[in-house]
């Protein structure tokens, strides 16, 4: 079965170009000239959607969101695509749940291969974070009163579920898996957002969101200055 795209752009021409060019490529896309209409879709149909984020009454960026509360969808990736270029508008669009930013204008080339980045590491068995089939139980990882549970991809305090967004829940697992230890930048993102190069800024961002919200564990993600971040059990 081939993969199918959803192009979501309120400018006839970028869905048409491409269009034109992901089948080429041997996917098969459909197109939407606004969020409005991509709502009216079926969209537990597509394997990847291409979203713009400058579009009238709803924007890509409250798209994506409700596309993430839906059980059908949260787990479908998708690719903002904007003229929007600003480190703001990107970390905005990564933290909501985006699998990888483009800004126009953009080259036929860098699409494809972003595609294809974000295509490999959802769809490919062994690219499952943490390398663990999606098939298998995987037992609770628990820190005290804090449990995670890896099945349900839900976090616990004192019994009361938290609220994660995806790359919030990841690095909480992330942590909690390899304790004691002071991780880079780089190696954050390379566990945690695979093949997609985000900012620091972004990775600050979520680290400083997801402190909140574990409190009264958020001082157990440690910075230090110059290394990086880890989790540290013992802070006495």
């Amino acid at each position: 079965m081939r993969i199918r795209i959803l192009v979501i752009d309120d400018e006839e021409s970028y869905c048409e170009i491409l269009k034109y060019n992901l089948e080429k490529e041997g996917y098969e896309v459909d197109t939407a000239d606004s969020a409005e209409t991509a709502l009216g879709y079926d969209l537990s149909l597509y394997q990847l959607m291409i979203v713009d984020i400058m579009m009238e009454r709803l924007s890509g960026f409250d798209f994506a969101k409700r596309v993430r509360n839906n059980p059908a969808t949260e787990t479908t990736p998708i690719i903002f695509c904007s003229a929007l270029n600003g480190e703001d508008e990107t970390v905005m669009g990564l933290n909501i749940g985006a699998d990888d930013y483009i800004t126009k204008p953009f080259t036929i080339g860098e699409v494809i291969a972003r595609v294809r980045a974000v295509l490999r590491r959802t769809h490919a068995p062994q690219q499952v974070v943490y390398n663990v089939s999606k098939t298998t139980y995987e037992p609770d990882i628990t820190f005290k009163t804090m449990r995670i549970n890896r099945n349900e991809k839900a976090c616990y305090i004192n019994g009361t579920e938290i609220p994660l967004s995806r790359k919030e829940f990841d690095l909480l697992l992330f942590f909690l898996t390899h304790r004691e230890r002071i991780h880079s930048r780089d190696e954050i993102m390379s566990q945690v957002w695979g093949n997609v190069e985000v900012t620091n800024r972004a990775i600050d961002t979520n680290i400083t969101r997801l402190r909140k919200k574990i409190a009264p564990y958020g001082e157990n993600i440690v910075t230090r200055l110059g290394f990086g971040y880890g989790f540290k059990a013992d802070l006495n």
